[in-house]
């Protein structure tokens, strides 16, 4: 049955078939005005909201320039009061995490094989030129012959 303790399971024995009579008697003593039924009932009605929607337009992040811009806007909401603080630090996430994919797609771009700066552009990793079969090699035989 899990973790749950015995003082738990022994109030769930008790309150087993008492949910809707003890519902009743906390909205019975909100409405008669005790604070703790009240905030009790309140909490229960409206739970406490964690975040909510941020209203304001930030910019499309397509490239490394426009990081920029979508920064100067949270800057700028941020200022104006339509962000808070901490709101405005998570926008700044998120634009970083834009950021750094932006560069990591950069990097992979510009990359370069090493295979191609050796001259081996076309190296197909399937050729077997340890064979005694030198035809199926790609290379041209010099004739040399290398020391292990």
């Amino acid at each position: 049955m899990g973790a749950r303790n015995k003082k738990t399971l022994a109030a769930a024995v008790l309150l087993e078939g008492e949910s809707e009579a003890l519902t009743r008697k906390a909205v019975e003593l909100a409405l008669e005005g005790d604070p703790t039924a009240l905030r009790l009932c309140i909490e229960r009605i409206l739970p406490p909201c964690r975040e909510r929607p941020v209203k304001f337009t930030l910019p499309p992040i397509e490239n490394a320039d426009d990081i920029a811009a979508a920064m100067n806007a949270v800057t700028a909401a941020l200022a104006r009061g339509i962000i808070t603080p901490g709101e405005a630090e998570r926008i700044a996430t998120v634009v970083e995490t834009f950021a750094r994919a932006i560069d990591t797609t950069k990097r992979r771009e510009s990359a370069v094989n090493p295979l191609q700066i050796l001259g081996f552009g076309d190296f197909d990793e399937t050729d077997d030129c340890d064979s005694e079969d030198r035809d199926d090699c790609d290379y041209e035989d010099t004739g040399r012959r290398y020391s292990e």
